[in-house]
């Protein structure tokens, strides 16, 4: 499980090093002016294959999709979330336990960026494009250590992956976010409680599913979606009730990809990595990327002009 236990800190210094940044990967993707990142906390490509999944399956339909991205190891859940948005792995951004701080950690990242942590694509974005509006609705409360908080024009902790969804719904309407981050943490509930591959695993997934569908319509209801780039993804996945070590079944996730200048019906041959999540993002908004995030743009998932 997700433990935040307090133990003996280990200090950062107070040193903020310069982020050198590299060219853009791309100019901005025509007719896109929201992004939207929804993260499954948990969900293994085995329960896609296995749940039921209408919702997902039009985005991978009408977009671009694989399900053997790989997440980061360890495959647990701050490691990987942190990959995700910081565009580098462990090695990079030290964030290497459920257990990590900002002054609290075994390895120190390599570059301490403005907002005093291994630069996030929140904070990119807030520095480039100033006038982004940026949320984050975290149905678990770890999430949100993990980005410059000053970044982010609202962050909300809701109660359950049903409320996480209503709450970003709400900011589409009134606030038409530039980007938005969703993470919903049931799924990974079940499989630690039942398991991974149980039927209470899959109907969890299917609950995600449902919700994805409804945050899609939201996107509708607020004259977004047409504008909008989604991505669906997880952490990492599982085998029988927990995740952590070095398997397939732990290691591999779902990536998917929907919007406008993405390819429709595309399953993605090259490799896809969950660090490469905050480079697509950054391609998309044609933002200059720091020379220490490892990632790419995963340009296959874009159509051809």
């Amino acid at each position: 499980m997700k433990s935040l236990r307090r133990s003996t800190f280990r200090t950062l210094a107070t040193w903020v090093l310069a982020v050198a940044l590299v060219g853009p990967a791309t100019a901005q993707v025509p007719g896109v002016r929201h992004v939207v990142i929804i993260g499954c906390d948990g969900m293994s490509p085995d329960g896609l294959r296995h749940a039921a999944i209408p919702e997902l399956q039009k985005l991978m339909q009408n977009g671009a999709f694989t399900l053997h991205a790989r997440g980061v190891m360890p495959t647990v859940s701050s490691p990987n979330w942190a990959s995700m948005i910081m565009g580098a792995g462990p090695e990079q951004h030290g964030v290497t336990s459920n257990e990590w701080e900002t002054n609290k950690f075994q390895i120190a990242p390599v570059v301490v960026g403005s907002g005093g942590m291994f630069p996030t694509i929140f904070g990119l974005l807030r520095e480039q494009r100033p006038q982004s509006v940026i949320t984050c609705f975290h149905d678990w409360d770890g999430f949100g250590r993990l980005f410059e908080r000053a970044a982010a024009d609202l962050i909300e902790h809701p109660a359950g992956p049903t409320n996480t969804i209503e709450r970003a719904i709400g900011a589409f309407k009134d606030r038409h976010p530039t980007f938005t981050f969703i993470h919903l943490d049931h799924v990974d509930d079940a499989g630690h409680h039942s398991g991974h591959g149980t039927p209470e695993y899959y109907a969890a997934i299917g609950v995600a599913d449902q919700l994805i569908g409804r945050a899609i319509q939201g996107l509708k209801d607020a004259g977004m979606w047409e504008q909008t780039i989604l991505l669906v993804t997880a952490d990492h996945g599982g085998k029988g009730k927990g995740h952590g070590g070095a398997t397939m079944a732990e290691l591999e996730i779902p990536w998917i990809l929907h919007g406008p200048g993405v390819a429709h019906g595309r399953e993605l041959t090259t490799p896809v990595n969950t660090y490469d999540t905050a480079v697509a993002v950054a391609y998309v908004f044609g933002l200059k990327t720091p020379s220490v995030w490892i990632g790419k743009p995963v340009a296959e998932a874009f159509s051809q002009p």
